[in-house]
C-alpha cells in the first residue's frame, strides 16, 4: 500500500469520526445524559458495533465527546483573556465565556457533568463520574499555565499559578452548576460576584514583562 493510499485512507477516517462525532452531538443536545450508543449509533445510521469500532466503547466515545467541547471552550477562554481590555474586563470576559457556554448547550454539560439519573453504566447512559474529573483537571491545568505564562508570581510561582488555575475553574464549575439549575439571579450579576472574589492577589501581581498579560 502506498503512502498516498494510506493518507486517503486516514483521511477518509478521520471525517466519518467528525460525522460520528457530529451525530453523536445531536442526540446528545437532544437526550442530555440520557444520550445512548444505541441512539447514537441511530442517528448515525449505523450498527452499534460499527460505533464500537472507531471509539471502543462508551468511555472512548465519551472522551472524545469531551475533548471536542473541551478544546473549542479552552480556545474561547484563551481569546477572552487575549481581549484588548484591562486585566478586570479580561477576567470578567472568561467568567462570563465559561458561563455563557453551559448556557448555550445546557444539554451538552449536563452530559459532561452528570450521569443520567437512575442509571450505572448501562446502556441508558454513560458513567460521567469516571471522566468529568479528569476534563476539569485537563481545564485547570490549562488555566494554570496561562497564569504562570502571564503574570508575575515570584519565587514559587508556577506551584501557585496551579493552584489559582485549579481553584479559578473548580470556582467556576460549582457556581455555574448551581447557577444553571436555580438561575437565583442574572449572568452578569454572577459574572461580577465572582469576579470581586478573585479580586485580591489577582489584582496585585505584575504581567510578565513581553507576555500578553492576564
Amino acid at each position: 500500500m502506498d503512502t498516498a493510499h494510506r493518507a486517503d485512507q486516514q483521511k477518509s477516517a478521520d471525517q466519518r469520526r467528525r460525522e460520528l462525532l457530529e451525530a453523536a452531538d445531536r442526540v446528545v443536545l437532544r437526550d442530555g445524559p440520557k444520550a445512548s450508543m444505541n441512539a447514537i449509533a441511530a442517528e448515525a445510521g449505523i450498527t452499534k458495533p460499527i460505533l464500537y469500532r472507531h471509539f471502543g466503547d462508551k468511555g472512548g466515545l465519551y472522551r472524545a465527546l469531551a475533548t471536542r467541547h473541551t478544546d473549542g471552550l479552552l480556545s474561547a477562554l484563551r481569546a477572552a483573556l487575549d481581549a484588548p481590555a484591562d486585566r478586570r474586563r479580561r477576567v470578567e470576559a472568561t467568567l462570563d465565556t465559561y458561563l455563557a457556554s453551559i448556557e448555550a448547550m445546557p444539554q451538552v454539560y449536563r452530559f459532561l457533568m452528570h450521569p443520567a439519573e437512575g442509571t450505572q453504566q448501562t446502556e441508558q447512559g454513560f458513567d460521567v463520574g469516571l471522566h468529568s474529573a479528569p476534563l476539569l483537571r485537563r481545564m485547570g491545568e490549562e488555566l494554570g499555565q496561562v497564569i504562570a505564562e502571564r503574570l508575575e508570581l515570584g519565587p514559587g510561582g508556577d506551584a501557585l499559578a496551579r493552584v489559582w488555575g485549579h481553584g479559578i475553574v473548580g470556582m467556576m464549575h460549582a457556581a455555574g452548576d448551581w447557577w444553571l439549575g436555580e438561575r437565583p439571579c442574572s449572568r452578569a450579576e454572577l459574572v461580577s460576584c465572582l469576579a470581586d472574589l478573585l479580586w485580591g492577589r489577582l489584582a496585585a501581581a505584575a504581567d510578565r514583562e513581553g507576555a500578553p498579560g492576564f
